[in-house]
């Protein structure tokens, strides 16, 4: 194992560096509120059979882009756990501790894993004698307070035609950040965040946690495609949504073959324990949309289960394409025609001149360009607005990848222009200027306040029940006393209803 040495609380130096975190992203679900979530039926999230019911191992997201403010380095992110309520207490979110967590890097486009960076996750708990997540206020990653603590390792695999020639250790028992379960919980979840990014050797950082979910737009395309007459546009579906994240920011160089081949494919990966505890994939993402709206549902299952090298099977989904037919059968904006060579080009092979590696072996790959630099002004649209740092070469969490997706489908490479879109243009949340770049998590204790509590019922409880922090000798005992009072008129009228009910059975 690899020596590491911590410098500073909670600083971790590596030897060797690492890249990757997961998840390309798709869809979600319909029949959320713009101001706050509610359950969520349907989601491409949740975008095959069998991982909608693992949400754990769902990758949901996949985001790869050189780095903004250091162009020198590439900077992936993966999302997990679709959906998380914010104030979905009192077991928190989660990685899983019988998962492997990979990223794949194809750094000669041959469809095959070059480097593998997996994430394997272990859970602490302090106190199995509480319910709570937390027990406290929490001030730091290594409070007392915080109950339910986890730690990762990554470990860097190296291989050749399939196989591990190497297998380093890079790094070990690093803090992931925790749920952010409110201001009460946790006053300055800021500082949680920073002491959750680590430095590593070679000018990289890693970083796992919980954010804001950063995928936009208005999921109810399920709905036969915005209510069958556009009437459903212009909400984002996701707003107040939370996800897991994998963070990873790598120089350049350790990922790409070369500086005169400087593009890579990546492709995230999620492994769990059988019932005979071999290892099964159960979950594969690379471009946004593919698995949710590209694949069939007879092909989503084995999709997640297979490995790029294998995806001629898939070929037929993307040369024939059923979005454009549904579009056609209630829009009447006729398809483009067949077969759709122009999306094998963006699915499969990258763009030439752009992101196509030589020889490429066509695969479902997120496939990035290094050398391009970051755009100063980067557009929405990426590529089909003159901005090629953005998608489909890589994707920047900026990049409006429904709008994108619906009008190449539509055949924008092909000269049919249409300006679909979802009305959602941008994420909810202003994202960071430096690693990692998420927004922070939306608080368990967001939202307005409903009509009649608050300050009302801390009134019937009286003056002494004072806010989290207050000083005074009595505010425990009063604040305790307060509520054994109001615990007794509930147990009080319990009884009563109950003695009301046995009498009126009896007179029948």
């Amino acid at each position: 194992m690899t020596p590491i040495s911590r410098s500073g609380v909670g600083r971790r130096s590596i030897a060797a560096l690492i890249c990757g975190a997961l998840a390309a992203g798709g869809l979600a679900a319909a029949g959320v509120s713009a101001l706050e979530p509610r359950a969520a039926s349907a989601s491409s999230h949740r975008e095959a059979p069998l991982i909608s019911g693992q949400p754990q191992y769902d990758n949901t997201d996949l985001y790869a882009f050189v780095s903004p403010d250091k162009p020198d380095t590439t900077t992936v992110i993966a999302n997990f756990i679709p959906f998380e309520e914010p104030a979905g207490g009192p077991n928190f979110y989660t990685f899983a501790d019988d998962a492997q967590y990979d990223i794949h890097i194809d750094s000669n486009g041959d469809a095959r894993s070059d480097l593998v960076f997996r994430y394997t996750f272990k859970t602490h708990r302090k106190n199995g004698n509480t319910f709570l997540y937390n027990t406290g206020a929490v001030k730091s990653l290594g409070d007392p307070n915080l109950n339910i603590t986890q730690t990762y390792n990554i470990d860097l695999l190296k291989l050749r035609d399939e196989k591990v020639v190497a297998r380093t250790r890079v790094a070990d028992n690093v803090p992931v950040a925790p749920s952010n379960v409110g201001k009460a919980s946790m006053p300055d979840y800021g500082k949680l965040r920073d002491q959750a990014v680590y430095k590593l050797t070679g000018g990289a950082q890693t970083f796992a946690g919980q954010a804001e979910d950063p995928f936009f737009a208005d999921l109810r395309v399920f709905d036969l495609l915005y209510g069958g007459n556009l009437s459903e546009v212009g909400n984002d579906t996701l707003k107040g949504y939370n996800v897991n994240s994998l963070a990873l920011q790598v120089p350049n160089d350790l990922i790409r073959q070369s500086k005169y081949q400087p593009v890579v494919g990546i492709w995230s990966t999620v492994q769990r324990k059988d019932a005979h505890g071999d290892w099964t994939q159960v979950s594969r993402l690379g471009n946004p949309l593919v698995n949710e709206v590209v694949n069939p549902q007879k092909d989503k299952d084995r999709f997640n289960a297979s490995s790029p090298r294998y995806d001629a099977q898939f070929l037929k989904n993307v040369t024939n394409p059923e979005v454009p037919k549904l579009i056609e059968a209630i829009y009447k904006i006729k398809a483009p025609a067949e077969p759709r060579n122009d999306l094998v080009d963006v699915f499969l092979k990258g763009v030439k001149g752009l992101n196509q590696p030589p020889n490429v072996r066509p695969a479902e790959e997120l496939r990035l360009n290094t050398s391009i630099k970051p755009s100063a002004t980067p557009k929405r649209l990426g590529v089909l607005d003159g901005d090629n740092a953005g998608f489909p070469n890589g994707r920047r969490l900026t990049d409006d990848v429904i709008d994108e997706a619906l009008q190449v489908m539509e055949g924008f490479l092909v000269g049919q222009k249409t300006g679909l879109g979802d009305g959602v243009d941008a994420n909810d949340q202003k994202f960071g200027n430096s690693f990692p770049y998420l927004a922070q998590p939306t608080s368990g204790s967001r939202g307005p306040l409903a009509k009649g509590t608050g300050n009302n019922v801390r009134n019937q409880l009286g003056d002494g029940l004072q806010a989290t922090g207050a000083s005074g000798p009595d505010t425990t005992l009063i604040a305790t006393s307060a509520a054994a009072g109001v615990a007794g008129v509930l147990l009080i009228g319990t009884a009563v209803m109950w003695w009301r009910r046995r009498t009126r059975y009896r007179a029948y």
